[in-house]
């Protein structure tokens, strides 16, 4: 009985190191490395079994460098990580490359040999301007001023229906007193020259009165 089960498990293990070479031959044994450019400085790559165009389940292990143009400034050597963005054949660099003109090199050792070269260039970004905080506070002060400014000449130029109503009342005091105080002064300086009228026709009756009588007398003396 313990013959026939070491037997049995024997024939598995055989049997499983004849099955994994045979499923990496359908595959192949080379691999194809396409260097695809780069991404917000990211090195990206695809990976495929040449023999087929499979993608590669298993683990890479690979090695990126980079080299400027003319060689005085090198990066790496970095590794590759599967990039969700570009799956199920993509790979990337946790790394980034500076700003510039580059050219890239992968190669790959496992699961199988590929290497793969490429000119990538990585654009300078512009940093996104900022809005300072003095500005945008002196923005608000100057609109507060303004707001101040405007709201405060309406109050002096035209007052409220209230205020009009309110203190408005009291205001033509003055003006009634005014006007009786000047309706006085008329009546008075009327009156007064209504006496001096009276008086000086009462005396020009008078004076009448005085030549009549001498005339007449005069008239009975020389009869």
């Amino acid at each position: 009985m313990r013959i026939r089960i070491a037997l049995s498990a024997t024939l598995a293990a055989l049997g499983l190191m004849f099955l994994i070479p045979g499923a990496a031959q359908a595959h192949g044994d080379t691999l194809k490395v396409v260097v695809t450019g780069q991404r917000a400085g990211h090195v990206t790559t695809d990976i495929t079994w040449e023999n087929d165009g499979d993608a590669v389940d298993e683990t890479v292990a690979a090695t990126v460098n980079a080299v400027s143009p003319d060689g005085s400034r090198t990066m790496g050597p970095w590794r590759l990580v599967r990039d969700p963005a570009a799956a199920p054949a993509g790979w990337t660099t946790a790394e980034v490359l500076p700003p510039g003109s580059w050219k890239v090199t992968v190669e790959v050792g496992f699961p199988a040999l590929g290497k793969g070269e490429a000119e990538v260039g990585v654009p300078v970004v512009d940093p996104a301007p900022t809005t300072g905080a003095g500005t945008t506070g002196a923005g608000t002060t100057a609109t507060g001023t303004t707001d101040s400014a405007t709201g405060g000449t309406p109050a002096v130029s035209a007052p409220t229906p209230a205020s009009a109503s309110g203190s408005g009342s009291s205001s033509p005091a003055p003006a009634s007193s005014a006007t009786q105080a000047a309706s006085g002064t008329d009546g008075d300086a009327v009156w007064w020259t209504t006496a001096g009228v009276a008086v000086t026709a009462l005396a020009g009756a008078g004076v009448g009165l005085l030549l009549r009588r001498r005339r007449m007398r005069g008239a009975c003396r020389t009869s």
